[in-house]
């Protein structure tokens, strides 16, 4: 059995090494670091254990070999990564400005040219991850995870879905797939801006309300950033899970580590909450290093972080 499948964008970013250095101004960058979403999510799963697939594309370059080598070094199953002859690996130029914002410039080359995997000749999977950016990447990619999310569904996989989308991109197009989406998921990971956008409300726990009428989920983690997370059980269990106070160095892909680790916790049989405060602690870890994906997350790392914190 596999534990976790995702499907997505995979890139490497290279990022500004100084705040405030505009991306149409000549200055140094520092990269290629592995990223994408989705990778860095399956990534966090694989370290801590968990049996993983990750379904994607990269180009046939030092960039795509750069992603799977990492990859595949923490352990996360890249045979359903397709090496596209036509594109090169997908990238993501970025930077950042002392307020906190960052901007980026993407090009996804390869990124969209994911395979959808043949669910027949997938072994039985407990989860499928689906991220909103992948959603809205492309129309390809789109289907392929749509496709992908009916069949596993279908046989008893359990999704889960974090809609990492930004209001900008919010059409009627858009709210169609993720009601789809919705209707299947079992393990809701929302930001609040996200939650109140999707289920157009004004309140996040009359939000929280609205998405439990949907039968089919189980629980809901509202991700505040900086503020903690709250977890809200089907059972009527509502826990507020704090942060774990680390010096910030880069929060790129905290929030994919975070959706990892939950995961992760609760295939390793954890309950919701002990599972949120992994994620909680894969976030922090993640932070404390520069780069999407290079935070020291592994569980002796985990376990410590958790512990000190009691």
């Amino acid at each position: 059995m596999t534990d976790i499948l995702t499907m997505g964008e995979i890139l490497v970013e290279i990022m500004r090494v100084h705040e405030d250095v505009p991306l149409n101004e000549a200055g140094v960058f520092k990269g290629p670091y592995p990223s994408g979403a989705p990778a860095i999510f399956i990534d966090t799963a694989a370290r801590l254990g968990c049996r993983t697939i990750l379904a994607g594309s990269v180009g046939q370059d030092d960039f795509g070999d750069c992603v799977l080598s990492r990859l595949e070094k923490d352990g996360v199953d890249c045979t359903h990564i397709y090496r596209s002859g036509d594109f090169s690996t997908g990238c993501a130029f970025v930077t950042y400005f002392a307020d906190g914002s960052r901007k980026f410039i993407f090009h996804m080359g390869a990124a969209l040219e994911t395979r959808t995997p043949d669910v027949n000749q997938l072994p039985a999977v407990k989860y499928m991850h689906i991220m909103g950016c992948s959603l809205m990447a492309g129309s390809r990619l789109s289907k392929g995870i749509l496709d992908t999310m009916r069949a596993l569904s279908a046989r008893g996989t359990k999704i889960s879905f974090d809609p990492n989308i930004r209001k900008e991109l919010f059409t009627s197009d858009t709210e169609d797939i993720l009601n789809e989406v919705l209707r299947h998921t079992n393990v809701f990971l929302p930001g609040q801006e996200e939650l109140l956008m999707i289920t157009k409300t004004a309140m996040a726990e009359d939000a929280v309300k609205e998405c439990f009428r949907n039968p089919a989920l189980e629980m809901l983690v509202l991700k505040d950033g900086s503020r903690g997370s709250r977890l809200y059980t089907r059972e009527g269990t509502v826990e507020d899970i704090p942060v774990y106070p680390v010096e910030q160095i880069d929060a790129t892909g905290a929030g994919d580590c975070f959706d990892g680790a939950f995961l992760a916790g609760l295939v390793h049989g954890k309950t919701p909450a002990e599972a949120a405060r992994m994620g909680a602690a894969a976030g922090a870890l993640n932070v404390m290093a520069f780069g999407p994906m290079e935070g020291n997350i592994t569980p002796i790392t985990m376990e410590k972080i958790i512990k000190t914190s009691l």
